[in-house]
């Protein structure tokens, strides 16, 4: 007898759940090896097996309770938080992601990119993907860009966002063959009080993090200028309509 059909609701259900629960996987993985934890020692604080902690960190975690889940979260430092978002007829949650995405697709059309919106840098694995790809076949460059409205673990986001520009790296050499070609990764970030805050905190780190000129990245993603080799860090106004460079402190 055939199985029923899955409803859309279902399927998106399905899709959606599975994108969680590889995000939680990595979040929760980082957050144990930055504490030292093997994944016995986290299941023992959190009271679960070291198997369910190898599944839920292979994103196979679904099956945990809610207060398993926050055990293991707490364990590692770092609260589970749990919410219904905006209904589906008002504003978006991530509106200000979006907004930052509208911009930077801009002015990449302006300056004669292709813009592709969570381009996935590994097929297999769609959840793996750039927020902004812009891309120019005739000049072969490829640019990488990482939208933030607020920034959060500084350290797994500059991480994920190396390992995106690795993979994007692979994606152009496949495209473009052995003929010269330009990669770039840059941030582009929501100019908040918050965010501002964090940069001016820790000086040192972004220095190290975005060596690439922002003033650089700025023509790079508004004219026809290649893009830096190196990360760099642009940010984009409160209201979304403008980038300006990133101004270090000396």
């Amino acid at each position: 007898m055939a199985g029923r059909k899955r409803t859309e609701l279902e399927v998106a259900a399905a899709r959606r759940n599975a994108e969680q629960l590889a995000r939680l996987a990595t979040e929760v993985r980082e957050a144990r090896r930055r504490r030292r934890l093997t994944q016995a020692a986290l299941g023992g604080q959190a009271g679960v097996s070291r198997a369910s902690v190898s599944r839920l960190e292979r994103g196979r975690g679904g099956g945990l309770t809610l207060d398993a889940w926050q055990r293991m979260a707490l364990a590692v430092g770092r609260p589970l938080i749990v919410r219904l978002q905006q209904p589906v007829d008002g504003e978006t949650e991530d509106a200000g992601h979006l907004a930052i995405q509208e911009l930077v697709l801009r002015f990449g059309r302006g300056a004669g990119y292709r813009g592709l919106v969570e381009l996935a840098t590994k097929p297999a694995e769609p959840w793996r993907s750039v927020d902004v790809a812009l891309v120019d076949d005739a000049r072969r460059r490829l640019a990488v860009v990482e939208c933030w409205n607020s920034i959060g673990d500084v350290g797994a986001a500059a991480r994920s966002s190396a390992r995106k520009a690795s993979e994007a790296e692979a994606m152009a050499a496949t495209r473009w063959g052995e003929r010269d070609h330009r990669v770039g990764s840059v941030w582009v970030v929501r100019a908040t009080a918050r965010n501002r805050a964090l940069v001016a905190r820790y000086p040192e780190v972004f220095a190290a993090r975005f060596p690439g000129s922002s003033q650089a990245w700025l023509t790079a993603l508004t004219t026809q200028a290649p893009p830096p080799s190196e990360p760099g860090l642009v940010w984009a106004s409160v209201d979304g309509t403008r980038l300006f460079a990133w101004r270090r402190h000396r």
